[in-house]
């Protein structure tokens, strides 16, 4: 389908990459990943034809169609999203407005027998066999079931698209490119405006595509769940392997620590060969040896370790001060954007040091919260910030409240005062920002550099509760785990909008979730939401809810106290043996890190590795049942 020979792209004398060279065939569903400004967007926009490359090739199969996702989208004001959503089929649009006009012509014209008249029963004919071919009866039903795939309601589809948030004017742009069926799908950034939901629904709908894709995307689930292959772009040069990316990492792992052995060995073989001529040479009879070797020497093709960019920005988010017990206090919040109610009397109490995350689709009122906390926006009810509390805010579209003509430095110290205005440069460089880099306009940056940029400046103030509304947003993989482990080690409180699940994952202790109007408060991670958000909603006509058994031991048993203890017995061997098992796959991954190529060989050494994973899953589940077993109890 595309063939791309030697293609090198050059910005102010500089290669962004140079000389890659890579196929793209049907079925391939390739993950494009690398770091923020390694070029993976450019290299979209050039297989696009959006922008021009310096030298190589592209060759495309004949008639192939390609679509591409943008990540800067405009929008023709005055449609609402039907309208918007059926510009995906010009062609069926075309001929409905011929039907249109020949259908019209037919009812007010009389002259049966004419030639013009037969004209146009021929037209009629022809269009309404194109229109059925193309899918005319079928499309607007198509269109409907997609935009409900991606989180809209039948409600929404008469909207003016202008009253539609920028994320959701994506989801209509994405819902255009799937209807248009094309050969090829380049998607920048796909996942960053969908909420898990419509994660799950994108992924389904992927998987059955039958052409192929090339994505950019830092969401290491979303790319496991897809991809069959990996891009990498590094340091100008591009890593090809045909693996989804958790697989890929380990395979390029291996791949390099095998170069580096070979590389000593062949390092060994060099210094003996040199050793032999350097004693050849000094004797008259062995001369002719010490030359041959030395032309044997000049033949041999070095072996090269890949060099790996193993530059991470390093973050670390410091508590101001101690605050209060409660730091945050919310009774009857209600908001409404005109006729639209998004919260509606939302009663909320925050203790310090909480971990929570904000879920649900977008539209239901997660940022719209963040923004009431941190005062930015009206509303009605009462919310109250508790004794020494001080906000750190990270707002979705931060970046975009960068000033695009002034450099990172001027942005930095513009915003810096007189006691961290000497950390600036340092603080830059520690978020990756170097040398030159500094001197660089904030337009000139990628949306991943932006992003890193709006997270340095916002260190520049102290804080000690800290709200995080979609932060991972154009982060590179490397950079996301570098600010969750931030995350982790903050000693504050911390309340992330996302719908990074595997950012998520691990992070929060508490999620909240938000769906018409209200929101629900789930104790557990974001997998324990998951698992009660599929039971609520797929299985709860197919099968009782634990609840629900739970109600039937109580009725049937009078002796809770007897019930109790033997729960707490079995919960205590269940904890046992969960300890035990993390403590066996930990050590056993730590083999797999440093001994590949030992436990490689071991027998079975991985058939048990797995068994332990899935036992360990099994005890998780029943340590889960056990224990709202026994809170149903108390």
């Amino acid at each position: 389908m595309l063939n791309a020979h030697n293609v090198t792209v050059s910005f102010g004398g500089k290669d962004l990459f140079s000389g890659i060279t890579f196929k793209l065939n049907a079925g391939d569903r390739i993950g494009l990943v690398g770091k923020n400004g390694a070029g993976k967007s450019t290299l979209l926009k050039i297989i696009a034809g959006d922008q021009e490359f310096d030298s190589g090739s592209l060759a495309f199969e004949k008639d192939v169609s390609i679509g591409f996702l943008r990540q800067d989208i405009d929008f023709e004001e005055g449609k609402t999203v039907l309208e918007e959503a059926y510009d995906a089929f010009q062609e069926i649009r075309s001929i409905e407005k011929k039907l249109e006009k020949v259908n019209t012509e037919l009812a007010e014209r009389t002259d049966y027998e004419s030639e013009y008249y037969h004209n146009l029963m021929h037209d009629l004919d022809e269009f309404s066999h194109r229109y059925e071919l193309i899918g005319g009866y079928n499309y607007q039903g198509e269109t409907e079931k997609i935009l409900m795939g991606l989180g809209f309601k039948p409600e929404d589809f008469n909207k003016q698209t202008d009253t539609f948030s920028g994320g959701w004017r994506m989801r209509i742009e994405l819902a255009k490119l799937l209807l248009q069926k094309h050969h090829i799908l380049l998607l920048d950034e796909p996942t960053n405006h969908l909420d898990i939901e419509s994660i799950i629904w994108f992924e389904n709908f992927l998987k059955g595509f039958s052409g192929a894709i090339m994505m950019v995307s830092h969401d290491k689930m979303f790319l496991n769940n897809i991809t069959n292959r990996t891009i990498e772009i590094s340091l100008g040069q591009i890593y090809d392997f045909k693996k989804p990316y958790s697989a890929y990492l380990l395979l390029r792992n291996e791949i390099r620590e095998k170069q580096i052995q070979s590389q000593k060995n062949q390092e060994k073989e060099i210094k003996h060969t040199e050793q032999l001529i350097e004693k050849f040479r000094a004797k008259a009879n062995k001369a002719s040896m010490a030359q041959s070797l030395i032309k044997k020497l000049n033949k041999v093709e070095r072996i090269e370790v890949d060099v790996e960019d193993n530059a991470v920005m390093r973050v670390r988010f410091p508590v101001s001060v101690t605050p209060g017990k409660i730091v945050i206090e919310a009774e009857h919040i209600t908001k409404s954007y005109e006729e639209n109610n998004v919260l509606n009397k939302i009663d909320l109490l925050i203790e310090r040091n909480s971990k929570i995350a904000f879920v649900g689709q977008n539209g239901q009122g997660k940022s719209t919260l963040a923004k009431i906390i941190v005062d930015e926006i009206p509303y009605e009810g009462n919310l109250k910030l508790g004794h020494n509390v001080h906000l750190g805010y990270f707002a979705q579209n931060q970046s975009e409240y960068l000033d695009g003509e002034i450099t990172v430095l001027e942005t930095m110290e513009n915003a810096a005062n007189d006691g961290n205005r000497v950390k600036v440069r340092d603080m830059l460089g520690s978020f990756l920002f170097r040398g030159d880099d500094v001197d660089k306009k904030v337009k000139v940056l990628s949306g991943g550099e932006r992003n890193r940029l709006a997270l340095c400046k916002m260190l520049l103030s102290p804080f000690n509760v800290l709200i995080l509304d979609e932060p991972t947003n154009h982060l590179d993989i490397a950079s996301k785990n570098v600010l969750k482990d931030a995350l982790k080690q903050f000693e504050g409180t911390l309340i992330i909008v996302s719908h990074d699940r595997d950012f998520l994952q691990g992070l929060t202790e508490k999620v909240y979730a938000f769906k018409d109007e209200k929101i629900k408060e789930y104790l557990g991670d974001i997998d324990y939401f998951l698992e009660q958000h599929n039971m609520e909603n797929m299985r709860q006509v197919e099968m009782k809810t634990p609840k629900e058994k739970v109600r039937k031991v109580v009725k049937h048993n009078a002796d809770n106290s007897k019930i109790k203890k033997q729960l707490q017995n079995k919960l205590s061997k269940i904890e046992s043996k969960i300890s035990q098992l993390e403590k066996e796959i930990e050590k056993d991954d730590l083999r797999i890190a440093k001994e590949f190529e030992k436990v490689n060989a071991e027998e079975n050494f991985f058939k048990k590795y797995e068994e332990k994973k899935s036992d360990l899953d099994h005890q998780m589940t029943d340590w889960e049942q056990l224990h709202e077993e026994l809170e149903n109890l108390i």
